[in-house]
């Protein structure tokens, strides 16, 4: 093989090995690495440091209340609950996360997107219409309609949203391959951003007139 394939070769392989790893979580190396708000005693591992394994206790895997329905008086209607390395220290460097999301009758989860993770949502109760947008330049719509017992999985880093198109409240569990999935909710990304984004730039970016954007602007 030519010197000049080969290079192109090695990059090419790097590229891609890097990513990988920085597309999900790392593997643990250890059973546990429960995170710990101070450094004391402690090692630093994927981002929260790490509380001594002869220290653990059940409580560190434990949360408690996500059978209390979340509060839905809001203007999208809906309530996400999230349980990530936040509520459960144990959580660090395993890769896994949980939401129960409760929707007022016509109540919505907003178009969003999920940096870090894919999303695999169950109707516990209610009908959704569920759908995620595949990327340029085909931006399909992927978009179904669940009832109690169905599920439906978010590819990571696709916008996606849910819909309560029943009379009755719902309510939905997901499970998110990343301790930390983040979440990018669309419009306060774009119209409530800190500072705001230029209007006029917005404005010919959406085919908008700059009043509509300056006024989408004030409501987020």
């Amino acid at each position: 093989m030519k010197k000049g394939v080969s290079f192109l070769v090695a990059v090419a392989l790097m590229a891609l090995a890097s990513s990988l790893a920085a597309a999900f979580d790392p593997s643990p190396l250890q059973d546990t690495c429960v995170a710990i708000p101070e450094p004391k005693n402690a090692v630093f591992v994927n981002g929260k440091f790490c509380k001594n394994p002869n220290l653990t206790v059940a409580e560190d895997f434990f949360f408690q209340g996500l059978n209390i329905p979340g509060n839905t008086a809001n203007l999208v209607g809906s309530n996400v609950n999230t349980v990530n390395v936040d509520a459960i220290p144990g959580l660090n460097t395993l890769g896994i996360s949980l939401v129960r999301i409760d929707y007022a009758p016509y109540g919505q989860n907003p178009p969003h997107t999920h940096p870090r993770a894919t999303e695999i949502l169950t109707v516990l109760e209610g009908t959704l219409l569920v759908g995620f947008v595949t990327s340029n330049p085909q931006n399909r719509l992927i978009s179904k309609v669940l009832n109690k017992g169905d599920v439906f999985v978010f590819p990571i880093g696709l916008i996606h949203f849910q819909f309560n198109i029943g009379h009755i409240n719902a309510v939905a569990i997901a499970g998110l391959n990343s301790q930390n999935p983040g979440v990018i909710t669309i419009a306060n990304a774009v119209f409530g951003s800190n500072p705001p984004i230029n209007p006029d730039f917005l404005a010919r970016a959406f085919q908008l007139d700059k009043k509509v954007v300056k006024y989408l602007q004030a409501r987020f």
